[in-house]
């Protein structure tokens, strides 16, 4: 479903992501670690179409995402890291907003957007402009944004950001449901515990190349680390291949 071939972003003569190669699976729900400045972001921004490659593909469903750009994210759902909204708008405004880029129809718009804010329990916040929400509950809107054209590919960035426990378990649950269906979900996070607790696999990338691929089991056995947790598993990668 996400086919990434020799990606790579230079910024000048700063190499942010270096010849990046991945291949994740529909149904796959993928965990993409790494430290402050890895190069994860600018990967999601690629993958997603927002950053063109200095060089490489990102292939999103058997379309291209460079040479058939607005198909491709017909089939990508985003929620970045910081949420962004329009502030003077409704949420019920918003996502018929972002309904009109997807060319769902009215009809479609407002069944998705129903069942998705009697989800996420915004059933009390439809109407009031995004201007007045805090950041737990723009999250939520955002999440409402990337599911409400179904897509095939989900991409999130830091999913728990600003989320009550509650909500944090219930977006969990979403995103696991979802690979499920048969979707692929890419996840980027700083909470290894989500991404060992979430992930089928996991992709570590430090100083702008993965440096280890692999289910958890896989990634001990590469570590020589038995009965050992992701973060500790996850600081040994990254402290011996810096």
């Amino acid at each position: 479903m996400i086919n990434i071939i020799g990606l790579t972003k230079k910024y000048g003569e700063q190499l942010a992501v270096n010849n990046l190669n991945l291949n994740i699976q529909p149904g796959e729900l993928f965990g993409f670690l790494g430290p402050n400045g890895a190069g994860k972001t600018t990967t999601i921004k690629m993958i997603t179409g927002i950053l063109k490659p200095t060089s490489g593909e990102v292939i999103v469903d058997n379309l291209d995402m460079q040479k058939q750009p607005q198909e491709a994210k017909k089939r990508v759902g985003y929620v970045p890291d910081d949420p962004y909204l329009y502030d003077r708008l409704t949420a019920r405004e918003h996502l018929g907003f972002i309904g009109g880029l997807y060319n769902l129809s009215n009809e479609e718009i407002l069944a998705r957007s129903a069942e998705l804010f009697n989800i996420f329990n915004m059933n009390g916040w439809v109407d009031k402009r995004c201007e007045e929400f805090s950041h737990g509950m723009r999250q939520k809107l955002v999440f409402c944004s990337a599911f409400l054209h179904q897509p095939k590919v989900l991409v999130v960035d830091e999913p728990m950001v600003g989320l009550d426990p509650q909500s944090s378990r219930l977006v969990k649950d979403l995103m696991k449901q979802y690979a499920l269906k048969g979707n692929t979900v890419f996840v980027s996070t700083h909470v290894l515990s989500v991404a060992e607790e979430l992930c089928d696999r996991i992709g570590i990338i430090n100083n702008s190349e993965l440096i280890a691929i692999g289910t958890i089991a896989e990634l001990k056995a590469e570590a020589a680390k038995g009965d050992v947790n992701l973060e500790t598993l996850f600081l040994e990668l990254t402290e011996t291949k810096s």
